[in-house]
């Protein structure tokens, strides 16, 4: 069975930078499409970034592009988010999902889920 472990997150400044892992165990990632979502304080989840099985498209939400990137390690079998430039608006509780190839922006499509990192971004 997937099973997925976020980490990396903590306290950022302003304009700095954290990269967060999600790591795959029990299955290989060769099948899934893994996006990172986030979810604030009275605010609705919402997809962050994506990258296909294939790794060839990566998705990101406007506000994060030019800032965080997507990466997947093949052979240690994981997804990287690497944020730079923080904003106080990323502060929020992320996580990362699996879905069989595809990505989407809806979390419907998404069958395995890691339990969370905390991202708080303050001077």
């Amino acid at each position: 069975q997937l099973q997925l472990v976020e980490s990396g997150g903590g306290l950022a400044q302003p304009g700095g930078s954290l990269r967060l892992s999600c790591a795959a165990s029990g299955s290989t990632l060769d099948f899934y499409a893994i996006a990172w979502f986030r979810q604030a304080p009275g605010k609705e989840r919402e997809a962050v970034s994506c990258i296909s099985s294939s790794g060839d498209i990566k998705d990101y939400l406007d506000s994060v592009k030019g800032r965080f990137s997507i990466s997947k390690n093949n052979a240690e079998n994981t997804v990287y988010l690497q944020m730079d430039s923080l904003k106080p608006g990323d502060t929020a509780d992320y996580y990362c999902a699996a879905n069989f190839y595809y990505c989407s922006a809806y979390m419907e499509p998404y069958d395995h889920w890691g339990q969370g990192t905390q991202v708080t971004v303050s001077s």
